[in-house]
This record gives structure tokens, sequence and C-alpha cells, in this order.
């Protein structure tokens, strides 16, 4: 039976002991437990409960009137985002080898996954359902 410690060796990855790798570490599990039942609860909201042939610009626009929505939709969003961009920096760690890639690969992933972030926040913030949403 393999130890802990060997498996964790046998992947190339020692487990983190401190720093920025254990809050990293950590923040992928929580982020990826809430993310579980954000995604659940979209699906059961969008799938199960409403009909699918009902989800159109209407139905969005109702939705995000009030600020729940909208927080549940920014707080998947950000989550996702960060969670799939801290990921994305560890595969990058794992198959770059030279310090002047992994630098390079980095900038360009926090440059691209930061501004698509953005662009998704400005999405839902900046939204404005029209006044005749509602009204049949």
């Amino acid at each position: 039976m393999a130890t802990s410690s060997a498996l964790s060796s046998a992947y190339g990855r020692p487990k983190p002991t401190g720093g920025l790798e254990l809050w990293s570490w950590v923040f992928m599990r929580v982020s990826g437990l809430l993310l579980l039942v954000l995604a659940l609860g979209h699906l059961v909201i969008m799938h199960l409960i409403n009909s699918v042939d009902a989800i159109d610009y209407d139905f969005v626009a109702r939705r995000y009137i009030g600020w729940f929505w909208r927080s549940y939709d920014l707080l998947m969003l950000v989550l996702a985002m960060v969670h799939g961009l801290n990921g994305l920096r560890v595969i990058l760690d794992d198959y770059l080898h030279q310090p002047v890639q992994r630098r390079i690969a980095a900038w360009l992933l926090y440059g691209i996954g930061g501004a698509l972030t953005a662009l998704g926040i400005v999405a839902v913030v900046v939204f404005q359902p029209p006044s005749s949403v509602g009204v049949p």
C-alpha cells in the first residue's frame, strides 16, 4: 500500500506546506465545493423548476431586476474564473520548467483571464432590464 507522501511524490507535486501554495490548495477545495452547490442550484432552477423553452431574454431580465440573482451569478462567475485560472496556473507550473516560460505564460494567463472576468462582471453589474420587462 502506497503512503500519502509516496503518492504525492509519484505525481511530481509535493503537498503544500505554507504560503501561497497552501492557500491556493485550500481555495481550490473550498471554491470547488461552493461551485458544486452553485452549479447544481443553477441547474435545478434553469432546467427542472423552469422549462427550458421559457428561458429567454425576458426571463433573465426579470431575474436581474433584484440583487439576489445578480449576486448569485456574479459569485458563480468569479469563483469559476478564479478556480479555473488557479488550476491552469498549476498545470503551467507542471509543464513549463524554464522560469522565463512560466513568467510569460502566467502573465498571459492572468491578463486574458482578468480581461474575461472583468467583461463578465461588467455584463452582470451594468445590465439594465428594460422597463417593459414583466409587463404582459
